[in-house]
């Protein structure tokens, strides 16, 4: 973690091709803006897979069922979660 305060937290991840567990599903109560700052990832949703490659980023809202599908050796993340009432707006 690199800061947090009230309803806020900011992560660094380094994946080193890691991937979320066979039938593991992210079910979260905040939502979650992720940018992948070096690296490829695909990350899933029930409805499909979306590749992402260094400088891509997303707003994953609260409740929105999602996976680490694949990452590359050299993943790398910025992952801010917040409360949604903090003004936070999704794309």
């Amino acid at each position: 973690m690199v800061a947090s305060g009230g309803a806020f937290r900011l992560e660094h991840i380094v994946s080193r091709g890691a991937a979320s567990p066979d039938g593991f599903w992210y079910d979260q109560e905040n939502p979650e803006w992720v940018a992948l700052v070096r690296g490829a990832a695909v990350l899933e949703f029930p409805s499909g897979r979306l590749a992402l490659r260094a400088g891509d980023c997303l707003l994953i809202p609260a409740h929105r069922e999602h996976r680490v599908a694949e990452t590359s050796a050299d993943a790398v993340w910025i992952a801010a979660h917040f409360a949604a009432d903090t003004g936070g707006r999704s794309a």
